[in-house]
């Protein structure tokens, strides 16, 4: 039996080792194929420096001149000396461009907007049914960490989906209830999905994705969710969050976007 115990262990250690890198064998050709539906999302002031500001990210959806993004992403008020909304794109020589962006359709509950975008259509991602979705599964997201400072080519992160966990009210007590808690109660709780990687600011509306298809599952939130789930620690967490995609898929449907 010694010899067997060996080659047992000897198995284990290698494809225990392997499988994970088998698992993502794929997401190269994955990213190429991802990263020119991602978008930068922000303001613009000619008079103003910097003159573009993120605000966010966000990705092309529907006919290729729709952007999926967090609706926090999107500043509430304009007025005509108020900088525009736009995005920025690449463009087919590397250059980067601008394009003014209106806000076509949100969803406050779920902290998602939809912007329709000026100019030629861009390649839109496809999007899966999350409800299949399961914890475990590795997943992957694209966008702009920590605003502009890393510059303006989309990053990439890997992990898991951690945890199918409700929105809900964290323990603790009366004085840590506010009006944005008792609103999310009042209006009922819906699954998100917590993930072992690492966001930052700037990724909110970065698209989660299956790492062999490009197949969007989830939105990352950074302020919305975060704020509710961690609302009762007085030390954030580096947890990163998201919304499931059957939301914006419901949103699309309602604005007739396919």
């Amino acid at each position: 039996m010694r010899p067997i115990k060996i080659i047992f262990v000897i198995f284990c250690i290698v494809f225990g080792c392997t499988c994970p890198q088998v698992a993502f064998a794929d997401l190269p050709n994955t990213i190429e194929k991802v990263k020119p539906s991602i978008v930068a999302v922000g303001t613009f002031k000619k008079t103003s420096s910097p003159q573009f500001v993120l605000r966010g990210t966000g990705f092309v959806v529907g006919d290729g001149n729709h952007i999926a993004t967090n609706a926090h992403v999107v500043p509430e008020k304009f007025s005509p000396d108020d900088p525009i909304l736009v995005v920025q794109v690449r463009g087919d020589q590397g250059t980067l461009q601008l394009r003014r962006a209106l806000l076509t359709k949100q969803d406050v509950e779920h902290d998602l907007a939809v912007l329709t975008i000026e100019g030629a259509s861009l390649p839109a991602l496809p999007m899966a049914n999350s409800d299949f979705v399961r914890e475990g599964q590795q997943v992957t997201f694209t966008g702009f960490p920590i605003g502009g400072a890393l510059g303006f080519s989309p990053v990439t992160h890997r992990g898991i989906v951690s945890s199918i966990t409700p929105i809900a009210l964290p323990s603790g007590n009366v004085r840590q209830l506010n009006e944005k808690l008792i609103h999310r109660l009042k209006n009922g709780v819906f699954n998100i999905f917590q993930l072992d990687a690492t966001a930052y600011p700037g990724n909110s509306g970065s698209p989660v994705f299956n790492p062999e298809t490009g197949d969007v599952i989830g939105i990352i939130n950074m302020v919305f969710i975060k704020s509710t789930r961690e609302a009762a620690l007085s030390t954030p967490s580096g947890i990163t969050y998201a919304i499931p995609v059957n939301f914006l898929t419901e949103l699309l449907r309602q604005s007739a976007i396919r």
